[in-house]
């Protein structure tokens, strides 16, 4: 397969491409809560979270954590259902570390999930440091039953940074992840933030470019959000840093797309937080606008995906 040939209408290998070639339909996916907590809140590690998280834990849009998985999976794919003509989805879990729980709650949840005919694909959000040999053992199995992907949150390769936003593991603890989950044959998922208070576009770069030396199946690229009742907000309004504009986040997009290895296939290039949490920056909640305005941009430039990479 071609891959840069197969990209379609997009100047970078899109999620909606691989999608089409994996699955031969576009794919959406439901949101889960798995009612799980994180090291970083249950005392293990901390009790605050990472600075820019949410109470939610990063599932702010995840289905409600009372309901079965079942029954979350059956609302969303309705609320979907009823706007647009879909017949398959991905169970996406995704509120706060979702191999966090003891390995029985694990396999109820994702063999649940798995069980569903609408469902065709299982992605995981976790953390490298949450990903012993028992949960590896079942991520395993679950991948011989619906292709599973494993969406890991390392935002920054930079020890200073990841130390300010309270990570809470180190590098050579997600170099271990990713080797063990290629041995398994499962997707590695990597989710970067842009505009981490300190970092320079060459910091960001330097983030971009390990991503091409590592065997990445894809990658989302996320604005830095400043939400309410986070302790990055408490620093936003202390003045301490401040967030990017809409333009430097779009050329700072195209810029990191221009080294990035062609077959890393782009699962998100920029996100719209919760609006009633929503500090800065707020031109991000017209996340179309913002979309439009990259591909302008790539499309009057003439760049793709790759074209810097070496």
């Amino acid at each position: 397969m071609n891959v840069m040939k197969d990209w379609l209408d997009k100047p970078y290998y899109s999620l909606n491409a691989y999608l089409h070639q994996r699955f031969s339909e576009k794919l959406y996916k439901v949101s889960l809560d798995g009612g799980m907590t994180c090291p970083n809140r249950d005392g293990t590690l901390g009790n605050r979270g990472c600075i820019f998280c949410s109470a939610g834990g990063s599932g702010d849009f995840a289905g409600d954590r009372n309901l079965s998985i079942t029954d979350q999976i059956e609302e969303q794919i309705n609320t979907i259902r009823s706007k647009r003509s879909v017949e398959h989805f991905i169970a996406y879990f995704q509120a706060y570390t979702n191999t966090y729980a003891p390995l029985s709650h694990l396999r109820s949840i994702y063999m649940e999930a798995a069980g569903h005919p609408a469902i065709s694909a299982i992605s995981i959000g976790t953390r490298p440091d949450c990903l012993g040999p028992e949960v590896l053992e079942l991520l395993s199995e679950l991948n011989r039953i619906k292709p599973v992907w494993i969406e890991l949150g390392l935002q920054t390769i930079h020890d200073e940074t990841a130390h300010y936003i309270r990570r809470g593991y180190d590098l050579p603890c997600f170099i271990q992840a990713v080797s063990n989950l290629q041995a398994l044959d499962i997707d590695i998922i990597v989710h970067l933030i842009l505009g981490l208070p300190g970092e320079t576009e060459q910091d960001i770069l330097e983030s971009i470019k390990y991503m091409n030396t590592l065997p990445v199946t894809g990658i989302k690229l996320q604005l830095l959000h400043v939400l309410e009742d986070t302790d990055l907000a408490d620093e936003y309004r202390l003045g301490k840093f401040q967030a990017l504009t809409q333009q430097q986040y779009v050329n700072l997009v195209i810029t990191c797309l221009e080294h990035l290895r062609p077959d890393i296939v782009i699962h998100r290039l920029t996100g719209d937080g919760p609006k009633n949490m929503l500090i800065a920056p707020t031109w991000s909640s017209a996340k179309r606008r913002v979309l439009n305005d990259l591909h302008h941009q790539m499309s009057i430039r003439g760049i793709r995906q790759g074209d810097k990479y070496r």
